[in-house]
């Protein structure tokens, strides 16, 4: 029996560890303060909710 390899045309793990790594160097050196108001400040640009909210 052969294996079939398909190729992947989204890697969503590789998506998820490049979106951590530009918000980790993002934000690396920010005070808690810094971190909220950041973290405000992009649900406000996407028009995004916490999770549960």
């Amino acid at each position: 029996m052969k294996t079939i390899k398909n190729e992947k045309q989204f890697d969503a793990v590789k998506m998820m560890r490049d979106i951590r790594e530009k918000i980790s160097n993002e934000t690396q050196n920010m005070t808690f303060e810094e971190l909220k108001a950041y973290i405000n400040k992009q649900l406000s640009e996407n028009k995004s909710k916490l999770a549960g909210q």
